[in-house]
C-alpha cells in the first residue's frame, strides 16, 4: 500500500532578511539548518549545517556551484521563497534487503536570486530523514547551462577516523580526515569519536558525472564534492543528491541503507514478473558440455543461473569482435561451444543464461545486441568494464539498463560502477561489482569494511570463490557460507572458480586449474540460501573487526557471523525470532577435524527466541545458521 501527505507552505519573502531556517526529521534526531549569510570572505552565501541527538555534526559550509563562462554561483544570493512538506510511504521493492521499505521524511525547498539579477537563479532542496540528511541542486531558467564545479562542502569538528579508497574495487584504508590526499570513493564511512558514524553518499546520479570526494586545501577537516568532468544539460538542471547518513552504530548506518533507494524515483516497469533474483555459477570451460553441466548442477543444487563470461564471442578486448556471433577466444577455449543449444538446453530446466558482454561490443552495437539475446532467449546481460565517471557515460550506462528492460533482459554492471539507487526505477539492474570481491583475494577483513563502506549503496556481485585456492584459512569456508548472507545480492555468484565434476578439463582451457565442486555437506546451506529477503537486522558490527547480520525469508531465518583480526567470541542473540515458537538451526562452523577438503562441521539443534548462541571464531573465520520453525 502506498500513501503520502503533502504538507506546503510557500513563503514569498521578496528578498526580506531570514535568520535562518532549520529542518528536523521525522522523529527529531537529526536537524539541519540553512541560512544565507556573509561566510568565509563572501558576501550573502547559502551555508548548512546539521546535528544528530542534539549535538553538533556538521558545522556551517557553503554550498554552491562554478558555471562555464565565470558564474560562481556561490555568493551574492537573496532568498525569494521557502517551500517546505512531509512526505510519508510505503512502497514494496520488485526485490530487496526487505519486503517493504518506508520513505519518511521532512523537506525544505529554498529558491534563490542573484543580486541584481531579476528572477530566480537557483534551488536547493533538503531532505531529512531519522537516518539521514540529503540536499540537491536544481539550476532554474531556460537554455543550457555547463557545469564546471560542483563545491558541497561537509566540514567536521575533529580529525575523525575515515575509511577510504582511490578506487571502487581498492583495499580501503583508515586515515584521519586530515590525512585524506586524493580523491576518495564513495560511500565515504567516517567513525566519529564516542558515536555517531556517518557516511557521505550519492543517490540517484543517473544523467551526470559520478562524485567523489576529496579534501578542502582551503578548509581544515572539510570534504568537497569533486565532479569526474563538466555536466552540460538544459535548464531545468536537477542535479543528484548529496547524502550523509548518520547511525548511532555501523550496523545501524547499515539497516538504514534504503535512504539510496528513497532518494530514487519510483518503478518506471508496468511489469516486473520477469525479473528474477538468484544464484549464479560461472562457466569456466567455454564449451557445450560444459555448459550443460552447469544446467544439470543448477538443476540439482537449487541454483538458478549460469553465466558465460569472457570468450565466448572472440577476444572481449579487441574491438572487432562480434557479440553477435558465438566465435570463441582461442586463448581461452578450443571449444566445441553451442551456445544456442546450451541457453535451449538450460530453459528446459528453468534455468537462465547470462552472457557477459564487454564494453567495446557494447557501446558499437547495443541496439542490436539486446533484441537478439531477448530472441536467443538470454536472461540476462553482464556489461563488462563499463567507463564510468563523466556525464557521458553515466548517461550511457543508464541508457543501456533502460534498453535491457525493454527487452526483457537483466542486468549486472561489472567493475568500477557503483550504484546510486537506480535499481529502484529499473529493478532489472541486478547488481553490479564496484567491490574488493573474491577475484582480488580480499581478507576477512577487507569484507568486514566493505561491509559498511561500499555496501550501504546497494548490492554487490562479489564473485564468491568456494573451492578456489583463494580460500582456506582467511576467509575460511565457514566464512564464506557467512559472507553470502552478509554481502546482499540478489544475483549471488556462489562458484566463480568452480566447476561441476562433470564439466570437461580441457588442456589449456579456463578450466584447467579451477576447483572442482565436491560432495561436501554443507552445500545444503547454498541450495536453500535466499537471495532476497523480507527482513534484514545487523545483530553486530565493527568496520574491519566482525560483524554478525540476521535475514528471514518467510519463516525461516539465515544468520552470517564474520570475523577478522583475532580470535572473538561473538553471542547471537536469537531474540529476533518469533516468540513463543520454536526452531530447528543448522549451525556451519570451521573445524580442522572434520575430515573434508573445506573441514566445516554441520551441528543440528533446537532453539528459540529466548536463546543467546556462543560464535567461537578464529581470525579469518566465520559461522553460517539457517533456523527453521518446526
Amino acid at each position: 500500500m502506498r500513501f503520502a501527505t503533502l504538507l506546503s507552505l510557500l513563503s514569498v519573502l521578496g528578498g526580506a532578511r531570514v535568520t535562518g531556517l532549520d529542518l528536523a526529521s521525522p522523529g527529531g534526531r537529526l536537524v539541519l539548518s540553512f541560512q544565507v549569510k556573509d561566510w568565509g570572505g563572501k558576501k550573502a552565501c547559502p551555508v548548512y549545517r546539521l546535528a544528530f541527538g542534539g549535538k553538533p555534526l556538521l558545522g556551517e559550509a557553503a554550498l554552491g556551484l562554478r558555471l562555464q563562462g565565470g558564474a560562481s554561483l556561490e555568493e551574492g544570493f537573496r532568498l525569494l521563497s521557502v517551500r517546505r512538506w512531509a512526505h510519508d510511504e510505503v512502497w514494496t521493492p520488485a526485490w530487496g534487503e526487505r519486503s517493504r521499505i518506508r520513505n519518511l521524511y521532512r523537506a525544505l525547498a529554498v529558491v534563490l536570486g542573484r543580486q541584481g539579477f531579476p528572477g530566480p537563479v537557483l534551488e536547493i532542496e533538503f531532505r531529512c530523514f531519522d537516518g539521514a540528511a540529503a540536499f540537491r541542486y536544481k539550476l532554474l531558467g531556460k537554455g543550457r547551462a555547463t557545469i564546471l564545479e560542483e563545491r558541497s562542502r561537509f566540514r567536521f569538528f575533529a580529525d575523525h577516523k575515515a575509511w577510504v579508497t582511490g578506487f571502487a574495487q581498492g583495499r580501503y584504508k583508515a586515515v584521519p580526515l586530515s590525512r585524506i590526499r586524493r580523491e576518495v570513493e564513495r560511500p565515504l564511512t567516517l567513525e566519529i569519536q564516542g558515536g555517531p558514524v556517518v557516511a557521505l553518499a550519492e543517490a540517484a546520479c543517473v544523467d551526470y558525472a559520478r562524485m567523489r570526494i576529496m579534501a578542502s586545501k582551503e578548509e581544515p577537516l572539510t570534504l568537497v564534492s569533486r565532479l569526474s568532468g563538466e555536466v552540460t544539460s538544459s535548464l531545468p538542471l536537477v542535479t543528484p543528491w548529496r547524502v550523509i547518513m548518520v547511525a548511532p552504530t555501523p550496523g545501524r548506518l547499515l539497516e538504514g541503507n534504503d535512504v539510496i533507494l528513497n532518494l530514487n524515483a519510483p518503478c518506471a516497469l508496468k511489469d516486473t514478473s520477469w525479473i528474477r533474483p538468484g544464484k549464479v555459477i560461472r562457466e569456466v570451460t567455454l564449451t557445450t558440455k560444459g555448459g550443460k553441466a552447469c544446467v544439470d548442477f543448477c538443476a540439482a543444487r537449487g541454483l538458478q543461473f549460469v553465466e558465460y563470461d569472457a570468450g565466448w564471442y572472440g577476444p572481449e578486448g579487441d574491438p572487432r569482435a562480434d557479440a553477435t556471433t558465438v566465435t570463441l577466444d582461442p586463448r581461452r577455449s578450443k571449444g566445441p561451444l553451442d551456445l544456442r543449444e546450451v541457453i535451449r538446453y538450460a530453459r528446459s530446466k528453468g534455468i537462465g543464461v547470462i552472457l557477459y558482454v564487454n564494453h567495446l561490443a557494447l557501446e558499437r552495437r547495443l541496439e542490436a545486441i539486446l533484441p537478439l539475446y531477448r530472441k536467443w532467449g538470454v536472461a540476462g546481460v553482464k556489461y563488462g568494464f563499463v567507463r564510468v565517471g563523466p556525464q557521458k557515460w553515466t548517461s550511457w550506462l543508464h541508457r543501456a539498463v533502460r534498453r535491457a528492460a525493454e527487452n526483457r533482459l537483466m542486468v549486472d554492471i561489472h567493475d568500477e560502477y557503483r550504484p546510486t539507487g537506480y535499481s529502484r526505477t529499473y529493478p532489472n539492474l541486478m547488481t553490479q561489482e564496484g567491490i574488493r570481491g573474491d577475484e582480488a583475494r580480499p581478507t576477512a577483513r577487507d569484507s568486514l569494511v566493505t561491509l559498511f563502506t561500499r555496501m550501504l549503496a546497494g548490492p554487490a556481485d562479489n564473485t564468491f570463490c568456494y573451492y578456489s585456492e583463494r580460500v582456506g584459512r582467511d576467509p575460511t569456508h565457514a566464512c564464506q557460507l557467512a559472507k553470502t548472507v552478509c554481502l546482499y545480492s540478489p544475483w549471488q555468484f556462489l562458484f566463480w572458480y568452480d566447476r561441476p565434476r562433470a564439466s570437461p578439463l580441457r588442456k589449456g582451457g579456463a578450466g584447467n586449474s579451477r576447483g572442482v565442486i565436491g560432495d561436501e555437506p554443507e552445500l545444503e546451506f547454498f541450495e536453500a540460501l535466499p537471495t532476497t529477503w523480507d527482513e534484514t537486522r545487523v545483530l553486530l558490527g565493527k568496520i574491519g573487526k566482525f560483524a554478525v547480520i540476521a535475514r528471514r525469508k518467510g519463516g525461516e531465518w539465515f544468520v552470517g557471523c564474520v570475523n577478522a583480526g583475532k580470535p572473538r567470541i561473538l553471542h547471537v542473540d536469537l531474540g529476533f525470532l518469533e516468540k513463543g515458537r520454536k526452531y530447528r538451526a543448522a549451525i556451519y562452523d570451521d573445524d580442522p577435524a572434520v575430515k573434508t577438503r573445506t573441514h566445516v562441521r554441520i551441528r543440528r539443534i533446537p532453539v528459540d527466541s529466548t536463546m543467546i548462541l556462543r560464535a567461537r571464531l578464529a581470525p579469518g573465520g566465520g559461522r553460517a545458521i539457517r533456523i527453521v520453525p518446526m
